[in-house]
């Protein structure tokens, strides 16, 4: 089969071994399109290694057919239209992947629309709901929300009746964003947001991909009781925790990063998203954003482009074109 190596710092659409399997709980699958994930170039940086055990090759979710389904797998089928969850190895023709990572195609929805579900919706839905629990009307704070799991995590808000505030790199983000169901949001470029979330009421749960410099305001807009969500660290590793606003407004931290979790939780994780959205989905109530798509050869433009921060939703990157 081909896939994407990296050669010389750079990516090249080659000939790869095929992946083995499926084994006991598998399923292999004939890719279609896969997704581009901040965690891709992360990973091509050598910043964010795959888990023990699991192939370089860039791609964290996918969607295509079944082609094959190993022993013990009753849920699948050849032929099947699904979209997956990978740990790595989305950028190939093929993939194996744990049955309890794939889930059909929402009603309604291509292919192309489904590779840009599984990483976003999984992730905004465990920090939200699992890791954030978020209770009902509490006030949600996303940094980066024009971003594909801002926009995702935007739409869930909406749905569950959480207001939510976004922070965005333009006026034209923030235009999306609000059409997504934003109530109100603010232009990084124009400063520090504290004023801005304060003004519109505090934040009850943030949802940060950034960390760095962010931690300090974001402890100042964080209501009583309040979590502060970190999924990234996109401004840096390193901050200062002001430990004595924490404890009086006891407000909680939590590091929360999906990719090295076990299959069974990640199972866990999509079983509620085939319970509350995707039928959503295939309602037209929230729908997948997809900003520019490229062909699998040319990924290392798509890179480019993510790596400008210019996506407003996701990145897709077609493998066998099929819609």
């Amino acid at each position: 089969m081909h896939a994407i190596a990296i050669e010389h710092g750079c990516l090249r659409w080659t000939e790869h071994p095929r992946p083995p399997g499926p084994a006991a709980g598998e399923v292999r699958l004939q890719v279609a399109w896969a997704g581009v994930n901040r965690a891709d170039l992360m990973q091509r940086a050598g910043h964010y290694p795959p888990p023990p055990g699991v192939c370089e090759i860039l791609g964290l979710e996918v969607s295509g057919t079944v082609t094959e389904v190993g022993p013990g797998v009753d849920s699948l089928n050849p032929g099947d239209k699904v979209c997956a969850l990978l740990a790595g190895g989305g950028y190939a023709e093929e993939v194996v992947v744990d049955a309890r990572q794939v889930l059909p195609v929402p009603e309604g929805i291509g292919l192309r629309e489904a590779a840009a579900l599984p990483e976003v919706f999984a992730t905004a839905w465990l920090n939200l709901f699992m890791e954030g629990q978020l209770a009902p009307g509490e006030r949600v704070l996303l940094h980066a929300g024009a971003s594909g799991v801002g926009t995702a995590a935007t739409q869930l808000c909406r749905t569950f009746g959480h207001p939510c505030f976004v922070t965005v790199g333009s006026e034209a983000k923030l235009a999306t964003c609000l059409e997504l169901g934003a109530e109100d949001g603010f232009n990084r470029h124009e400063g520090s947001f504290v004023a801005a979330v304060k003004a519109w009421g505090g934040a009850d749960l943030i949802l940060d991909p950034v960390g760095g410099a962010y931690l300090a305001d974001n402890q100042r807009v964080l209501n009583a009781d309040g979590r502060l969500v970190l999924i990234g660290l996109m401004g840096g590793r390193l901050a200062e925790l002001d430990l004595g606003r924490m404890l009086m407004k006891r407000q909680r931290l939590i590091g929360s990063t999906l990719r090295a979790k076990p299959a069974a939780a990640k199972g866990a994780i999509l079983d509620a998203l085939l319970a509350h959205v995707w039928p959503r989905l295939a309602s037209g109530e929230i729908r997948p954003l997809i900003d520019r798509t490229w062909p699998i050869g040319e990924a290392e433009a798509a890179h480019a482009y993510m790596s400008k921060d210019a996506n407003i939703g996701k990145v897709l990157l077609s493998v066998s074109g099929e819609g």
